[in-house]
């Protein structure tokens, strides 16, 4: 019985928030038309991720850096792309931070390492975002409204952003994000495994791939750009790491590659 009653809480409050926060039609079919990878062929998948848009509106807070002046189109596309990849995990994932900051480009950060010897090396590393352990998230303007263009080479800054989010939900930024009791961690482990190898081999033989190389960073970055392209460009994928897509497609719920809608004719 109070189960009954807090599910029927829940659902007056989020429907509360969506109406709050409710996505104009014209905006929304302009975020569709610029980013085509969010679209699917089933109208309930295309109702459930408006809202769930909506929802993320109202639970994040965005600013900016730099001067640069936030639109409505611009907060609709960031949150239009961050709920694709949870459209089928729930929202709740992304509850460990609120904060989201938006700048008109990359930015460079001072980095610091210590080696083996002890000895600190000081570097600059340019970022078009970066996500970290209870926010803030850090996202380039410039990299989230070329998203439509760039999916061609599988490339899309807040899916992998937000792909580090549920990685690091466990508490580590090791590929292993908290998976559903149907998925065995020992197989998510072997299979990234592999595919990560295969990956840094192919990479270090300079073989042009559908994966970003930077994946070959660790296995963190790795399950962040095949989670990039796994949404972006999922046919290529699909064919380049069909294993990598099958784990993929189980642990969130989705296959991009039959749910979404043919190309239209130009």
């Amino acid at each position: 019985m109070l189960s009954h009653w807090w599910q029927l809480w829940r659902q007056r409050r989020e429907h509360a928030a969506a109406r709050r926060r409710a996505i104009p039609d014209d905006l929304w079919k302009r975020t569709l038309v610029r980013y085509p990878f969010l679209q699917r062929r089933d109208p309930a998948d295309m109702a459930e991720l408006r809202r769930m848009t909506s929802l993320f509106l109202d639970r994040k807070e965005f600013s900016t850096s730099g001067g640069l002046r936030l639109t409505d189109a611009m907060v609709v596309a960031v949150a239009a792309q961050a709920c694709l990849p949870v459209l089928r995990l729930g929202l709740a994932r992304y509850d460990g931070f609120v904060g989201i900051v938006v700048h008109a480009d990359q930015v460079v950060a001072r980095r610091e390492v210590t080696d083996d010897d002890g000895i600190v090396h000081a570097y600059d590393e340019v970022l078009a975002g970066e996500a970290m352990q209870g926010g803030p998230l850090m996202l380039s303007w410039h990299d989230v409204r070329c998203a439509g263009r760039s999916a061609v080479q599988a490339y899309n800054v807040v899916i992998h952003e937000f792909a580090h989010v549920l990685d690091l939900a466990n508490g580590a930024s090791d590929g292993m994000p908290v998976l559903p009791p149907e998925l065995p961690a020992t197989q998510w482990r072997r299979i990234l495994a592999d595919e990560f190898q295969r990956f840094v081999a192919r990479v270090q033989a300079h073989e042009t791939t559908t994966l970003d190389p930077y994946g070959a960073e660790g296995e963190d970055e790795f399950f962040a750009v095949a989670s990039e392209a796994f949404f972006v460009n999922p046919q290529a994928m699909l064919a380049e790491h069909p294993g990598l897509y099958g784990m993929f497609s189980r642990f969130y719920r989705q296959d991009p590659a039959a749910e979404r809608p043919p190309p239209r004719n130009p």
